[in-house]
């Protein structure tokens, strides 16, 4: 299920296999009549229903008055990603999550790293959180633009990346560099750990740096997906010094 007028919208405008559309009966607002033009343009079935029905389907979510059901999302392939970067003759920038369950922080990296312009988002089979409804809402839709990439064995993947050329960084509060003195200008493949426990032992001596946000609080991490917004943003300003 996909909940939220952003996500309704952003799935219609990029082609995502819907089945169904409910709407809140009664709802006229503006948003939810241009959800109900685009689903009509695209012959997707609109059923207006009362809001207790959304609010049965998606318990402790705010619908906003729309549920739209799609099919599962399509998990890109990483060689085919990698073709498609090297066509546009563009420098490669990847996310890898390890061990990031929570699926507020899982939608709001995928949204962070649409926004900044990576070229995909790595997350393995096991010990991740699901790409679920709320993931696809926290994202604001931007999991119907950014190559998701479902991968098995996290070090396995880093070693292939590091052969094709990736530079591996890994975000680690005891990091020897901070990400202000880190360079970041090759292709790169940043990996984001759990808040809890960070980034596993063994991903940590696979990457090739290991960089740390300065804290000068009290408290010492940042939110997982904070930390991953200011390091993919980091990313970007050093690029766009190179032009």
């Amino acid at each position: 299920m996909i909940i939220g007028r952003n996500s309704v919208t952003e799935a219609l405008k990029a082609g995502r296999s819907i089945t169904k559309i409910y709407v809140a009966a009664g709802n006229e607002s503006t948003s939810l009549q241009h959800i109900k033009e685009m689903a009509r343009d695209k012959k997707i079935v609109v059923e207006n229903v009362p809001v207790k029905v959304l609010n049965q389907l998606v318990p402790g979510n705010r619908h906003q008055g729309v549920v739209a059901f799609a099919a599962a999302v399509n998990f890109a392939d990483l060689t085919d990603v990698l073709a498609a970067v090297s066509e546009k003759g563009k420098l490669p920038f990847l996310i890898l999550t390890d061990g990031v369950e929570d699926v507020h922080n899982l939608g709001a990296i995928i949204r962070t790293a649409e926004c900044a312009g990576v070229n995909a988002v790595l997350i393995p089979k096991r010990h991740s959180a699901p790409i679920n409804e709320t993931v696809g809402k926290t994202s604001a839709g931007a999991i119907e633009y950014i190559p998701i990439v479902q991968i098995g064995n996290i070090v396995q993947t880093l070693q292939y990346l590091k052969k094709r050329g990736f530079w591996v960084i890994g975000a680690d509060m005891m990091g020897k560099t901070d990400y202000f003195h880190s360079s970041l200008t090759e292709p790169v493949v940043l990996v984001i750990g759990s808040e809890g426990k960070g980034i596993s032992r063994l991903v940590k001596e696979t990457c090739d740096v290991l960089v740390q946000i300065p804290m000068f609080g009290q408290i010492n991490s940042l939110n997982a997906s904070v930390a991953a917004a200011l390091l993919m943003y980091e990313v970007v300003r050093q690029r766009q010094e190179m032009r």
